[in-house]
């Protein structure tokens, strides 16, 4: 059986070098980037990927759906930039698919925070599906959080993604405030409200979840600073939703 591997990038030359040569097994790499000012394009052709740049945004999922309609092989790896393929996971990925057992499968993922793998915190195992029968899955048409949707039996496969999400506490804050702006303006297009005393709610309850429910504390100082910054994320969310409300009320002017 035939793999493509599907990445989508924007500005991600300290990453993609790296993510490709993780990937070199496979028999297609194509990368869909969203106009990126640094060499992401130049390395990732370098390295045999097919590069397309795309001159708009529309979101995560209908970005990589659009990756998704230029695969032409039999399945498809949907990978990010900041991942990279251990070599026992590549090894596993060539023998399921070889005499595969389902139409999709679920890969755990090891990320790094502040130089430690995060083994607690609600971040492992964080199996994410990704592997998939070309034409049996599609990206939810969603700006944030997208994940496959995927038709016939799913399976779980051994080993994992190593995952680097943040090169920097700075990467951290700005993608929270990023996230909570795109995630406050999902929620405002269905709806929902809130007000002062709900956002702090939420922020509470999110920090308990991380920090003691999911044993956050046992991973140190890494896992104290990852419970406050989902909280803070969840606490932005809900107040950009709440400005939103009060603007719709204000009307224009």
């Amino acid at each position: 059986m035939s793999l493509s591997v599907i990445i989508i990038t924007k500005n991600e030359a300290a990453h993609i070098g790296a993510c490709i040569d993780s990937i070199s097994f496979a028999d297609e790499i194509i990368v869909v980037d969203s106009g990126s000012t640094d060499d992401t394009c130049e390395i990732a052709a370098a390295r045999g990927a097919c590069v397309m740049v795309t001159d708009d945004w529309p979101g995560f999922g209908p970005q990589k759906n659009r990756a998704l309609d230029l695969a032409t092989k039999d399945w498809v790896l949907s990978i990010d930039a900041d991942e990279r393929v251990t070599p026992e996971l590549a090894q596993i990925i060539q023998t399921e698919l070889a005499t595969p057992r389902a139409d999709a499968f679920r890969i755990a993922r090891l990320s790094n925070f502040c130089g430690r793998w995060i083994r607690h915190s609600g971040w492992w195992p964080d199996r994410v599906l990704r592997l998939f029968r070309r034409g049996s899955g599609r990206f939810k048409d969603v700006a944030v959080h997208e994940s496959v949707i995927a038709q016939g039996e799913v399976a779980v496969l051994d080993g994992h993604f190593l995952h680097y999400p943040y090169a920097s506490l700075e990467v951290f804050i700005d993608k929270i405030n990023h996230y909570s702006t795109e995630a406050a303006q999902i929620l405002h297009q269905k709806g929902r409200r809130t007000s002062v005393a709900g956002a702090c709610g939420h922020a509470a309850w999110t920090f308990v979840r991380h920090y003691i429910v999911r044993r956050g504390f046992l991973d140190g100082w890494q896992g104290f600073v990852l419970a406050c910054m989902a909280a803070g994320g969840n606490f932005y969310r809900y107040i950009k939703l709440l400005l939103l409300w009060r603007a719709d009320r204000q009307g224009p002017g």
